[in-house]
């Protein structure tokens, strides 16, 4: 499946639309540290790796921008510990 993945920065979200569903990601940055707050994936669409896509993203967006990643969201931090390489940017 090839997601296109945007980044909003006036609304500090990722997304991407798949089969008509917004599907997001959301951040805020406070004192060079990313806070990932959020992820949604619609249910008619779930299971597709999607939010992995997104949350992908969102990590290498922080990579280049020299941030640091706070995971407040659950499905962020399960994929960080899915993914060591990206460990290093965790706060």
């Amino acid at each position: 499946m090839d997601i296109q993945v945007e980044h909003d920065t006036a609304n500090t979200r990722f997304h991407a639309k798949v089969e008509g569903h917004e599907c997001v990601a959301d951040y805020h940055v406070a004192d060079g540290v990313m806070h990932m707050t959020h992820t949604y994936v619609p249910y008619p669409i779930e299971g597709r790796g999607i939010a992995a896509h997104l949350v992908h993203a969102a990590l290498a967006y922080a990579r280049e921008q020299g941030l640091r990643v706070n995971p407040r969201c659950s499905y962020v931090r399960t994929y960080m510990r899915r993914h060591p390489e990206t460990l290093s940017l965790q706060v």
